[in-house]
C-alpha cells in the first residue's frame, strides 16, 4: 500500500536539495485528496497525493492555462503522475472563510464584507472568459461539459444522499420528471464559459494580501450562474440577502462593462435556477459526508442550506409546472433535524491535560483507562532562560520561542495526526471520551503550548467538545 507522507517526501527529495524539517500533514477536508506542508530551512511546499490520476491530470493542465491567463493559482513546481503525487506553492492557511470569521469576529460592517466580495468578483472575468480562450475541454474532469448529464447527476445526489437517507418520501417518477423538466429549461443557458464549479469561500486564499484560487480540478466548460451562485449562495458564510443582493447587481456591472456580448436579461433568467441546482448539490454533498461517511462536521452545514432553500421558495420559486420537488422541499424544510444540527457536546469529549511529570500523569475517571500521553521533555525547555522562568506556554513569548523549531514542529505533527486520527474514529463508533495529556518537566511551558495548540487545531477540525485542564497552573491559583 503507498504511503503519502514517503511518495510525498521522495519526490521533494528529487525536485529540492533542502533538508526537510519537517512534514506536517493538513486536516482534511471534502476531497479525497492529502495535503502536507513540507518545511525547509528557506520555507516551505505543499505536497498533494490524489490517487486519481485523471483528476491529477486534469488540475495539472488547467492550473497552467489558468496561470497564463493571468489568474492567481498556485504554481506546480514538479509533479509525478505515476506515483501521483505533485508539489505545489504554499498559500498558507487563511481562507476567505476564515477571513470572513476574522471580519464577524470584530464586529465588522457589511462594506468590509461587500469590500472583499467585490474583489473577489473583479477576478471573475479572468477566471471565467478570458482563461477559456483556447482552452481544451476534452482535458476536464470528469465531464468536459456542464451538460445534461452532469445536471442530472447533481440532482441525484441530492436525491440518494439527502432525500433517501432522510426518509423524504416521494415518488421517484415524478421526482426525475421534475428534474428533466429544470434541466430542459437550464440547459438553454450560455455555457461557453469556463465554470470553476466549486467556486466558494474554501477554495479562495488570502496570501500576501492578495486573492488566489485552489481546487478547481472539477472545471469545465459551463455557465457564469453556477459559480456566481456558488460563491454567494454558500450555506456556512450565510450572507445576509441584502448583500447577495448588492453582490449580484456589482457582478452584473462588471461583467456589462467588460464584455459587450454580455446580456444582463438573460443572464437574470437562468441564474436562479442554477441556485437551486448548487444548492441540491451542496446539500447532496453534506448527505454523504455526513450521514453515508459518518462525518457529521458536514451536517453543520445543513441549516443554513435548509434556511436559504426557504428563502428561494417564498422568494424566488421555480418557475416551472413540477409534480414532486415543492413537495419534497416542504417536507425537507420542515424537518426538525435540519433545521437545527446541534453536534451534542456531551457524546464526544477530549480531554487535554497538561502537567509536570513529577507530580504524575492525570488520573483518567471516565472509566476508559486512560488516553494519549505525549513526553514534551524532549524538546528544548524554556524555562532554563531567566526571561521565560515566570510565563507559561500560553504567553506570547514563550509561543514565540517554541513555533517553528523544527523539533517542536515535528513533535506537534505526529501527535496531533494521532489524536486526530483517534478522535474521528472514536466519535464514530459513539464513544464518549478521549483523554490526551501532554507533559514536562514543570507542566508550565512545553506541555501547556502543545495542549493550548492540540485544543485549537481539535475545535477547528473535529465535532468534539474540547476541555482543557492545566494541573500546574491550576495549582498556582
Amino acid at each position: 500500500m503507498t504511503d503519502p507522507i514517503k511518495t510525498v517526501e521522495e519526490l521533494f527529495r528529487r525536485w529540492s536539495r533542502e533538508k526537510i524539517t519537517a512534514i506536517e500533514p493538513l486536516p482534511e477536508s471534502g476531497s479525497y485528496r492529502r495535503y502536507f506542508r513540507i518545511k525547509h530551512a528557506n520555507g516551505s511546499v505543499l505536497g498533494v497525493y490524489n490517487s486519481d490520476r485523471r483528476e491529477n491530470e486534469a488540475f495539472l493542465y488547467l492550473g497552467t492555462r489558468l496561470q497564463s491567463a493571468g489568474n492567481r493559482v498556485p504554481h506546480v513546481f514538479t509533479a509525478d503522475l505515476d506515483q501521483h503525487v505533485y508539489l505545489e506553492e504554499d498559500l498558507g492557511n487563511t481562507t476567505l472563510f476564515d477571513h470572513l470569521g476574522t471580519l464577524r469576529n470584530k464586529a465588522c460592517s457589511d462594506e468590509e464584507i461587500l469590500a472583499i466580495y467585490r474583489k473577489v468578483i473583479d477576478s471573475m472575468p479572468g477566471l471565467q472568459v478570458r482563461s477559456a480562450h483556447n482552452l481544451d475541454y476534452s482535458m476536464c474532469y470528469p465531464r468536459s461539459e456542464f451538460d445534461v448529464q452532469s445536471m442530472m447527476w447533481d440532482m441525484n445526489y441530492f436525491k440518494y444522499c439527502l432525500l433517501k437517507p432522510l426518509k423524504i418520501g416521494f415518488f421517484e417518477q415524478d421526482l426525475e420528471d421534475d428534474f428533466a423538466t429544470i434541466v430542459k429549461w437550464l440547459i438553454e443557458a450560455d455555457r461557453s464559459s469556463f465554470m470553476f464549479r466549486d467556486f466558494q469561500s474554501r477554495n479562495i486564499m488570502l496570501h500576501n494580501s492578495d486573492l488566489y484560487f485552489i481546487d478547481f480540478q472539477g472545471g469545465r466548460k459551463g455557465p457564469l450562474q453556477y459559480d456566481l451562485a456558488s460563491l454567494l449562495f454558500e450555506a456556512k458564510t450565510h450572507l445576509p440577502e441584502e448583500i447577495r443582493q448588492e453582490l449580484l447587481r456589482y457582478y452584473v456591472e462588471v461583467f456589462s462593462k467588460n464584455f459587450s456580448w454580455f446580456n444582463p436579461g438573460e443572464f437574470m433568467n437562468y441564474y436562479y435556477g442554477f441556485v437551486y441546482l448548487r444548492l441540491m448539490q451542496a446539500m447532496g454533498a453534506y448527505g454523504f459526508r455526513g450521514y453515508i461517511e459518518r462525518k457529521p462536521v458536514f451536517l453543520q452545514s445543513l441549516p443554513y442550506a435548509v434556511k436559504t432553500l426557504t428563502w428561494l421558495m417564498e422568494n424566488k420559486p421555480i418557475p416551472l409546472a413540477l409534480k414532486s420537488l415543492p413537495g419534497v422541499f416542504e417536507e425537507l424544510t420542515g424537518l426538525p433535524q435540519v433545521k437545527v444540527y446541534e453536534v451534542k457536546k456531551d457524546i464526544f469529549t477530549v480531554t487535554i491535560n497538561s502537567f509536570a511529570y513529577k507530580n504524575g500523569i492525570p488520573q483518567d475517571h471516565t472509566g476508559n483507562g486512560g488516553g494519549f500521553v505525549f513526553d514534551c521533555r524532549c524538546l528544548e525547555n524554556p524555562g532554563r532562560y531567566d526571561e521565560y522562568k515566570n510565563l507559561t506556554g500560553r504567553d506570547q513569548a514563550v509561543i514565540d520561542f517554541l513555533t517553528g523549531k523544527p523539533d517542536a514542529e515535528q513533535f506537534m505533527s505526529h501527535a496531533f495526526t494521532m489524536v486526530r486520527q483517534a478522535a474521528d474514529v472514536y466519535a464514530a463508533r459513539g464513544f464518549t471520551h478521549l483523554m490526551v495529556s501532554f507533559g514536562c518537566t514543570g507542566g508550565q511551558h512545553r506541555s501547556v503550548y502543545m495542549a493550548e495548540n492540540l485544543a485549537g487545531y481539535l475545535r477547528n477540525n473535529s465535532t468534539a467538545n474540547v476541555v482543557v485542564i492545566h494541573h500546574e497552573l491550576e495549582k498556582k491559583k
